[in-house]
């Protein structure tokens, strides 16, 4: 086979490539077509709506500012909480890293807080941050910090000593290494740890509004589910699940960007 044909049928198997574009388009309209003809003709719309219902409710939110409104809090809530988890978590996990006998003295507790259910957190995050942003904020780091820190330590317990040594022969300078070697290395368990951390910030940023708050896609599923309103529910579930797919297709962009050899 020519080398531009194996090209051509790399470029289009590979994913993001226009055919993983067309299956994924083509999977999307098999499922709401199969909750079309569920909705009302197998299951009462009670119980599950129908997509027409719920992309008419969209739409009426997007019109009166609602949708953005209710969007904007949770995905601010989740993006403070995401930042700070980010920073902090790679922080204490060089450190962790760098220290076999720190690490080795904190793991019960580091696995133990890890452990622990984040819904148990929410009254003292309350009584210490409020009910206002603070305390989803602080819900979302929960959530987000301990995966980057087990994920940064991981990546730096891969990292090739043997590079690492050769480039210590060479008399490269620690920041030189860890610009060159160290970090590169670890991008892939970092960007791992960042995939993870986008759904858990938007988990951890709808389970602070059901607990209390008076705005956000959480806190509108729970007002819906209260008034027995089914398609309100399934309207936050799917603007939830829209902004998932955006955060995660930026990560997925990211990587691309700072590791186009993967």
């Amino acid at each position: 086979m020519a080398p531009e044909a194996r090209n051509q049928g790399a470029g289009a198997a590979r994913p993001g490539g226009w055919r993983t574009i067309v299956d994924r388009t083509l999977l999307f309209v098999a499922a709401l077509a199969g909750w079309h003809v569920l909705s009302g003709r197998v299951v009462d719309p009670f119980w599950i709506s129908s997509p027409g219902l719920v992309a008419e409710r969209l739409w009426r939110l997007a019109l009166n500012g609602d949708l953005a409104w209710h969007a904007g809090a949770t995905v601010w809530q989740a993006l403070l909480g995401l930042g700070l988890g980010l920073c902090a978590g790679f922080a204490i996990g060089l450190l962790l890293g760098r220290s076999p006998r720190l690490a080795a003295a904190v793991d019960p507790y580091l696995m133990g807080l890890y452990s622990l259910p984040r819904i148990a957190l929410a009254p003292l995050f309350i009584l210490w941050f409020g009910i206002g942003l603070g305390s989803k904020v602080m819900m979302v780091f929960s959530f987000v910090v301990f995966i980057v820190i087990l994920n940064t330590m991981q990546g730096l317990r891969e990292v090739d000593r043997d590079l690492v040594d050769l480039m210590r022969s060479m008399r490269a300078s620690p920041s030189y290494i860890a610009r060159r070697v160290q970090l590169p290395s670890m991008l892939p368990w970092l960007f791992a740890a960042a995939r993870i951390s986008v759904g858990l910030a938007l988990i951890g940023s709808v389970l602070g509004e059901l607990l209390g708050a008076n705005r956000g896609l959480g806190w509108y599923v729970e007002h819906s589910g209260g008034r027995l309103d089914t398609t309100g529910v399934f309207a936050g579930l799917a603007a939830l699940m829209a902004i998932a797919v955006a955060m995660n297709q930026a990560v997925n962009l990211l990587e691309r960007w700072l590791c186009p050899a993967r």
